[in-house]
């Protein structure tokens, strides 16, 4: 047990399988409970999200596929070192990189899909 955790520490990938699996239950619990009115607390908020209560549904919906994906592959990419063998350094900003690149996909793709469906909401 003792050697797994040894392991884990020093491959430094390991971050983004951990960041995306806690994504993965995220968008689950969110796409299973989402949050049924507008509040400051739980859910995609933003001030295009808040507008009103059917683009927050919607971006609810939308943002928890997306978390799905991002989550995908953020675990899949925690895997290059096994085919890489990346030093220490290089996997921990290649592990920083992919978990910021994902945040902002989500975020971006997030907020296209709100003006997309909802042009009228400015």
């Amino acid at each position: 047990m003792e050697t797994y955790v040894i392991y884990f520490i020093e491959n430094t990938l390991f971050i983004s399988f951990l960041v995306g699996f806690i994504f993965l239950i995220t968008a689950a619990i969110t796409l299973k409970f989402p949050p049924k009115k507008i509040n400051d607390l739980y859910g995609y908020r933003t001030t295009a999200s808040m507008k009103n209560q059917e683009v927050w549904d919607f971006a609810q919906r939308y943002s928890g596929i997306k978390m799905i994906q991002v989550a995908v592959f953020l675990m899949l990419v925690s895997f290059i070192n096994v085919f890489l063998k990346l030093q220490v350094d290089l996997q921990l900003v290649v592990g920083i990189a992919f978990i910021i690149a994902g945040v902002i996909y989500l975020f971006f793709s997030t907020e296209k899909a709100i003006k997309t469906n909802f042009p009228n909401q400015e």
